[in-house]
């Protein structure tokens, strides 16, 4: 009798989450989308799990490619100890990557998640063969190393106002705003079983510093990467500032860059409707 192939998965709110062990580390993980050779790996932001990724996005993409988001190192479900240094994520991410038989893969990558890829590119040429980096910017970038300043203050403003720390973190604050950044974290609950673990307050300050420590290093020499790339942020990013979007665009030769208007860290987040079919169609290229 000949076994029935499993059905694809297209839908984030249905993918299973799975684990791979690598360099001592348990990761959690989550697939989606049809089979293919190359898939898209998401890279995510400060703080993030898994249930973190807005599945309009994440689905758009797995239409029509086989999707892969994990938690790093010590963050949500993956064991282990969050590393201090962005470089060690970025090291942490090659093994999982490698430890699921992949030489090459294409990159969604947010914040944080950009600057993960980044040092991954660097460290390891012809690994990444497209990539989107969004609400991110450049090691070195001028003022990146503010955000540690800005996500405490806004934080607070979240819990002072019974607030997920999100809508005040990724959008502005006026109507608009305010409505996307609460449509955004009603996206992120569609979700309802098998929900990742929260991530911890240690790791939350242990990333924070790495980003700071990113932000006040060397830059890299982007120039010799040679990799289609498509740059997106809101025109008034206060954690990742927008003016590192447009640096990140010209240290990535070939590089297209998105800039959405009255928006900010999470621009890619209130533009969705726009931006989801514009990515897909870019990794699909």
């Amino acid at each position: 009798m000949t076994s029935q192939p499993e059905p694809v998965v297209t839908s984030y709110a249905d993918a299973p989450t799975r684990t791979v062990h690598a360099a001592g580390t348990t990761f959690a993980y989550r697939e989606l989308g049809p089979a293919g050779a190359v898939p898209v790996v998401f890279f995510h932001h400060l703080s993030a799990n898994l249930d973190n990724w807005d599945p309009r996005i994440v689905d758009a993409v797995a239409a029509t490619r086989r999707v892969i988001a994990f938690d790093q190192r010590g963050v949500g479900a993956s064991s282990g100890k969050v590393p201090d240094t962005i470089e060690a994520a970025a090291q942490d991410a090659y093994a999982f990557v490698t430890a699921l038989g992949l030489t090459q893969i294409d990159v969604f990558a947010f914040s944080m998640g950009g600057m993960v890829a980044q040092d991954l590119a660097v460290a390891h040429p012809g690994l990444i063969r497209r990539w989107v980096l969004t609400g991110t910017g450049p090691r070195g970038g001028k003022d990146m190393d503010k955000v540690v300043r800005t996500t405490y203050l806004d934080v607070l403003r979240a819990t002072l106002t019974r607030r997920d720390p999100k809508e005040i973190l990724f959008f502005e604050q006026d109507a608009t705003g305010r409505r996307a950044g609460k449509e955004f974290v009603a996206r992120l609950g569609e979700r309802t079983r098998d929900r990742d673990t929260a991530v911890t307050l240690g790791a939350f300050r242990t990333q924070l510093k790495a980003i700071a420590r990113y932000g006040r290093s060397a830059p890299s020499d982007l120039s010799v990467l040679d990799i289609p790339t498509l740059v997106a942020n809101g025109d008034h990013d206060r954690m990742v500032p927008s003016v590192l979007s447009e640096d990140l665009h010209r240290r990535l030769p070939g590089s297209e860059l998105v800039i959405y208007p009255n928006s900010g860290h999470g621009g890619i987040f209130q533009y969705w409707e726009d931006f989801a079919p514009r990515a897909a169609a870019f990794l699909s290229a």
